[in-house]
């Protein structure tokens, strides 16, 4: 994954439009210790520390969705009971829009109750309902769908087998969706598929696709055959099996096939893992992300979210930071400016000095690196202003830059005494500065205090200008005069 990209996703996901349509249930947590085996009988004793209730179900792929910035509606029937009236209470807390949400007169809200003592769950214990819906109640919920299902940039269809998908409700999710390019994307239970036909994707899991295909997964020839039946018995285009230890596997109509091996963490609890994957496939593919990259996307969050135990979600600061880890290079370094912006003040919060510096650094040289070394040592801190090749013409000619931009900002980034790089196309780094409130800004000696770009912003907040002398007979145009020099004689 490149991480800039990852990046850009989550600053557009505040505009993503996501309808989640399933099974609403709460999942309580009780949290204890056990020490003592019960008198009564050969059970343990748990004594109860604290207590926790979580939005599980589909609302747990709300919630993620809620994590990663996005818009999120959810579309459900519940009863008209206590743990109803809960779940609509918590969804209008996070500001989840419950308007599709209806209550049914006898009908169960499903509650999950697990124990859990030393890390580990001793008893779950359930109370639900899983007949079908009334045909009043499903008539309801599909002319909702089929009213304002256009108006979403995604649908994620939650399936936990407790009565709210029937085959009407999922005929109208696919159907409406479909004649308007909407990606619909499934985590399917049972063992009839063909009940989601029409859908994008469909994300089972290794022992679900097996139930569902009647063939056992054992190597990648079985895997293989597994996923031809489901994607043969379903119409599908695409079909996403995760494997645990062992990574996913995309599958696509066009015969391509796209194994991503997993991240080794420490497994805590796999709850809710297919929640996350669900919630971060269709982040990636309604962000604008060609779906075998958002696949992998959900691979890094899942492997984030099986090391927390209980239902939880993944943050986009935790998914930017495990993919930066696959690239500990030059890559990692380089920021946009609103990403930019929020790491250097959470750095200034923590007492950290921010210095800041520019230029279009076109042939880096001894010189530069020295400067910027000098640079790194006035703070915590080196930030990097890089000029875009525009920028770059606009100040120096036609003829340069002779390095694009691209390229110089991995080389800069490469450098050990620079933090992070951010390119600006302006023709100085006065926006730059006014975005990053660097305590320090500096520039080489060639300039006076009064003259350096962003001296009275920085100074207003309290910081100061410090100005670094260049190594002498070191630039660019003397590297450039010298090869001209050397090869024009030649000739």
């Amino acid at each position: 994954m490149d991480r800039k990209t990852v990046e850009s996703l989550f600053q557009r996901a505040s505009n993503l439009k996501c309808l989640v349509v399933g099974d609403l249930m709460l999942d309580e947590y009780l949290w204890g210790k056990t020490e003592r085996i019960s008198p009564e009988a050969p059970v343990q004793v748990v004594d109860v520390l604290r207590e926790d209730l979580r939005l599980g179900g589909a609302g747990n792929v709300a919630n993620n969705l809620l994590a990663l910035g996005c818009q999120v509606t959810v579309a459900s029937v519940i009863g008209e009971d206590e743990n109803g009236w809960a779940l609509l209470k918590s969804f209008s807390r996070q500001g989840i829009d419950t308007t599709p949400i209806f209550q049914e007169a006898g009908r169960r809200t499903g509650r999950k109750t697990r124990v859990i003592a030393s890390n580990q769950q001793i008893v779950r214990i359930d109370r639900e309902s899983r007949e079908p819906l009334s045909e009043q109640i499903e008539q309801r919920l599909v002319g909702w769908l089929q009213e304002h299902i256009t108006g979403f940039d995604v649908v994620l269809v939650s399936d936990y087998l407790k009565g709210v998908l029937t085959p009407a409700v999922l005929a109208s999710i696919t159907a409406t969706a479909t004649e308007r390019k909407i990606p619909v994307l499934v985590d399917p239970k049972g063992t009839d598929y063909r009940k989601y036909r029409g859908a994008t994707c469909l994300t089972p899991n290794r022992k679900e696709a097996e139930a569902a295909s009647g063939i056992p997964i054992r190597d990648q020839e079985s895997l293989h055959r597994a996923a031809e039946t489901l994607m043969s018995q379903v119409e599908l285009d695409n079909l996403l099996i995760t494997r645990s230890e062992e990574g996913m596997s995309l599958f696509c109509g066009t015969g391509e096939t796209v194994h991503i091996p997993t991240v080794a963490r420490e497994v805590f609890d796999v709850t809710g893992a297919g929640d996350t994957v669900l919630a971060l496939l269709a982040c990636g593919l309604a962000g604008g992300l060609p779906l075998a990259e958002a696949a992998r996307l959900a691979n890094v969050a899942a492997g984030i979210a099986v090391a927390k135990l209980g239902t939880s979600t993944v943050t986009p600061t935790e998914i930017i930071a495990a993919v930066s880890l696959e690239h500990r290079d030059s890559d990692s370094k380089i920021k946009n400016r609103e990403v930019l912006a929020e790491i250097i003040a959470g750095e200034r919060a923590k007492g950290k000095r921010v210095v800041f510096t520019n230029g279009c650094f076109d042939l880096l040289h001894a010189g530069h690196v020295k400067y910027l070394q000098a640079a790194r040592r006035l703070g915590d801190l080196l930030i990097l202003g890089l000029n875009s090749d525009a920028s770059v013409r606009r100040l120096k000619g036609p003829k340069r830059p002779l390095i694009d931009e691209e390229e110089r900002a991995h080389l800069m980034a490469a450098l050990d005494c620079i933090d992070y790089v951010c390119l600006f196309e302006e023709d100085t780094p006065l926006e730059l500065i006014t975005a990053l409130q660097p305590q320090i800004l500096v520039k080489g000696g060639d300039y006076t205090p009064e003259g350096v770009v962003g001296k009275e912003v920085v100074e207003s907040y309290g910081g100061r200008v410090e100005l670094i002398p260049f190594v002498d007979g070191k630039s660019t145009t003397n590297i450039i005069e010298k090869v001209l020099e050397r090869y024009t004689d030649e000739q």
